[in-house]
């Protein structure tokens, strides 16, 4: 998901050298068909009925829990009553467990008889405290292994705050941006990135050790909830995502592929997050030495059912090219503390309504125009590396030592598919609106594009940057060397206020933003599947890309484990995060941004 902060996925800048395919000469879009996808969609729409329906009717949809089921079956429906044929509820692969929230309340009490509700959500697969809860609520106030003693013996039952006081963002600074033609420029000027060369720092890689080592001492000492005050979001928003596995034993080596909700998780701690101004509230009269007590009843329930995961899949068959595919798609799935609008209901709409824009036209695309809608994002682009793994390509260990690449390389694996396929179309920032896209590294595709965005001048979507973004589901397709796109999308509110937080709700969904995005990818998709040749591709991926991007195990998790200590910035959504957010399981390599560049939404 992108930002204006020019967020590139690093590993890919490296493989990116400029071997391209020649573009063959292809016909300018019809600029009749371009109208009727526009009239349609500006006055027609069916966006914000799209919307209202998964968001308030269904609600949020973490994987594989219960709404996120009933989100599938009713997109597949949907997409059928649009005319939409071969929809189906298409497994992927094994996920583990689902999670819902049945009961949620807490309160802490002061030694004058103050008491307060305590404006916190749980975390998504932390486990029930089995009834109403007392304890005191406890600071780790150490900063080695001295420090940590002091508190030995007396954290069992305790409610452990972890995180220090956060200082809350600069009220000054609006929460809501549009694109400047100042950020447009900037990016239609970007350069390609240069290969990173990165150098761990002892200090960060020293601190975050610790912090890992005082996790563990939280849970050998009997802790019985953890909280933390997010980050980033203030002013009653609350960034939620999923609660942490028990830190591994030193010199243990970690279970490949082990998620908190993998079937074989080991049993880990209820854990929360709390607004941040009451949260630092309490933190400070804990360090003026006022007692505090907090009571919290949790009750949560796991669905093991079924393990698997599952995509939404439809199409609008093509004509003389029926067996060749252009893509469009976006995230169904979300985060539970919201109702997923910005993140990513709003995706999921835009890619809807551009099908629905394309089969109530009635115009005959040549190619097969297909939708995906993918589960398991938030926790490492899952649903849409699962398609792309069974219909296009696999990744996998190779013996053959090729020069360079060391006896254990990655190698991509075409299927009969991949050379039929044209271009993939991601959607995942928000309510934004589309002001351009992002090439992926591809220049050829630079003259392509700008022609197709000329139609939309009077949107202000004409900005094409070379720019590779990551943390979203087009990267399953770039990553086997297929033709994968993330729009550029106005900021608007999401990574102030909405992205992953209590605050992802249908309130803050922009209509005329819906409805512009969706005439767009429309006409993307169409354009595309309409070209007499696919859309030209770049230098296939390298073995040292396949090496972060394997099947559905990973392998190299003990890479993972030093990169993350590499100072490298993340990002998931759209959203920039710290080290310590990304969700168990989550690849950091497909979360890595380049650090260092401003953006005035950040701070």
């Amino acid at each position: 998901m992108f930002r204006k902060k020019n967020i590139v996925l690093l590993i890919f800048a490296a493989l990116l050298a400029p071997s391209f395919a020649v573009i063959a000469q292809t016909p300018a879009p019809s600029p009749d068909a371009i109208a009727k996808i526009r009239d349609e969609g500006m006055n027609r729409s069916q966006a914000m009925a799209t919307i209202r329906y998964l968001t308030d009717v269904i609600g949020p949809r973490l994987t594989n829990s219960p709404n996120q089921r009933r989100a599938n079956q009713w997109t597949r429906e949907q997409l059928e009553k649009w005319g939409m044929k071969n929809a189906a509820v298409d497994l992927w692969g094994e996920f583990g467990r689902g999670w819902e929230l049945r009961r949620y309340s807490a309160a802490y009490s002061l030694p004058n008889g103050e008491t307060q509700p305590f404006r916190s959500y749980p975390k998504a697969w932390s486990p029930s405290t089995n009834g109403p809860i007392t304890g005191d609520v406890v600071y780790i106030d150490a900063a080695d292994e001295a420090g940590l003693e002091k508190y030995k013996g007396k954290l069992k039952g305790a409610i452990v705050f972890t995180a220090n006081e956060r200082p809350i963002q600069n009220p000054f600074k609006p929460t809501a941006t549009r694109n400047s033609d100042e950020d447009l420029a900037k990016l239609e000027n970007a350069k390609p990135q240069a290969s990173p060369q990165p150098s761990p720092s002892p200090s960060p890689v020293a601190a975050q050790q610790f912090a890992s080592r005082k996790n563990r001492f939280y849970f050998e000492e009997g802790a019985a909830v953890l909280i933390d005050s997010g980050l980033t979001v203030d002013g009653g928003a609350i960034r939620v995502t999923g609660a942490s596995l028990p830190p591994s034993a030193p010199g243990s080596t970690p279970t490949p592929g082990l998620r908190v909700a993998s079937k074989n998780a080991p049993a880990t701690i209820p854990q929360l997050v709390a607004e941040v101004e009451q949260y630092n509230r309490i933190l400070r009269l804990i360090k003026q030495g006022v007692p505090v007590r907090m009571t919290i009843d949790l009750d949560a329930r796991f669905t093991e059912d079924d393990l698997q995961g599952y995509n939404t899949i439809a199409e609008i068959p093509g004509t003389d090219l029926k067996d060749e595919v252009v893509m469009v798609g976006a995230h169904l799935d979300s985060w539970h503390s919201g109702t997923g609008a910005t993140d990513n209901g709003a995706g999921v709409t835009v890619a809807m309504e551009a099908m629905r824009i394309l089969a109530a036209t009635g115009l005959k695309p040549r190619r097969t125009i297909r939708i995906g809608l993918w589960t398991g994002e938030e926790q490492g682009l899952l649903g849409s590396r699962g398609y792309v793994a069974k219909n296009f390509a696999t990744i996998g260990s190779s013996s053959d030592a090729a020069p360079g690449s060391g006896p254990n390389r990655r190698v991509v694996s075409p299927k009969p598919a991949h050379e039929k396929f044209s271009a993939y179309y991601n959607l995942d920032n928000g309510t934004g609106q589309i002001r351009g896209i992002n090439l992926q590294g591809n220049e050829a595709l630079r003259p392509i594009f700008k022609e197709w965005l000329a139609p939309f001048k009077d949107f202000g979507a004409t900005t094409v940057s070379i720019q590779s973004v990551g943390g979203t589901d087009h990267l399953a397709f770039d990553a086997v060397g297929l033709p994968g796109f993330q729009f550029i999308q106005d900021p608007v509110e999401y990574s102030t206020r909405t992205w992953h937080t209590t605050q992802d709700v249908l309130d803050r969904i922009l209509e005329e933003d819906l409805k512009r995005s969706a005439v767009i990818m429309a006409a993307f998709a169409y354009n595309t599947a309409m070209m007499d040749e696919k859309l030209p591709r770049k230098q296939s991926a390298a073995p040292a890309l396949a090496s972060v991007f394997p099947q559905f195990d990973f392998g190299h998790e003990l890479d993972e484990i030093r990169f993350r200590k590499m100072g490298y910035g993340f990002s998931i959504c759209g959203g920039e995060l710290h080290h310590s957010e990304i969700p168990d399981g989550f690849p950091a390599l497909l979360a890595a941004t380049e650090v260092g560049h401003h953006n005035h939404n950040a701070e």
